[in-house]
């Protein structure tokens, strides 16, 4: 059908590359994978790596070849921070959209990345969760700024997370601000007698990451 949705899925053996390759090819209304890129699976089939038989879809090494063979409308970047500024860049570059699930965007790269969707007449979506209820939990502390002023942000996740605070930290703190001035919180002559103990600082926010091998399990 002409009015479908291109959508290209790049770190598709992981986790969040595996559920949103499940979720197009079993029938997401107007949406149409033609490609799939992932170094670790190269050559494979993606129907094996996912359990959705029949899909005719092979998994690819370079995102460029992909690109060079379909014409792609969307890319769905779910990599690490290493690659994801490239792979954005690459899709812009063929007049893709991208849409970043990676954490670990600098405020450089997003600026580049500004600038290259500006040329190329192209959207560029970053999205720190794709979880409703984060989402909400995000706008939800954004309100509440207005009225409590003083606040830290604990976020806990399993401990193979590679980056540290978690991408729904920044942004949540990055609301926040939308609703409170830059402000030091605590005592004026407060010190850490250990190097980290008050956890990171985004405009007077403190955030801690807590990394712990069950913590996704006990969770539930």
């Amino acid at each position: 059908m002409s009015n479908e949705i291109r959508v290209v899925i790049t770190g598709v053996a992981g986790k969040m590359g595996k559920e949103t390759a499940k979720a197009v090819l079993n029938g997401a209304p107007g949406l149409r994978l033609v490609g799939a890129v992932d170094p670790r699976e190269a050559g494979v089939d993606l129907g094996e790596i996912i359990g959705v038989p029949g899909c005719e879809v092979k998994v690819s090494e370079h995102l460029g070849e992909v690109f060079a063979s379909t014409k792609a409308d969307v890319l769905v970047d779910f990599t690490n921070p290493q690659a994801v500024l490239h792979n954005a860049k690459t899709a812009l570059e063929n007049g893709t959209a991208p849409v970043i699930g990676t954490t670990g965007l600098d405020v450089v790269g997003i600026a580049e990345l500004e600038k290259l969707a500006a040329r190329s007449d192209k959207a560029v979506l970053i999205v720190p969760n794709f979880a409703l209820g984060a989402v909400l939990m995000m706008d939800f502390a954004r309100r509440a700024a207005r009225y409590f002023k003083n606040v830290e942000i604990i976020e806990m996740h399993h401990d193979q997370k590679i980056d540290a605070p978690s991408g729904t930290a920044i942004k949540t703190a990055q609301m926040i601000q939308q609703q409170r001035e830059s402000m030091r919180q605590g005592h004026p002559d407060e010190y850490e007698k250990l190097t980290g103990a008050r956890g990171g600082e985004w405009e007077g926010i403190r955030i801690h990451s807590v990394r712990l091998p069950g913590w996704l399990l006990t969770r539930r």
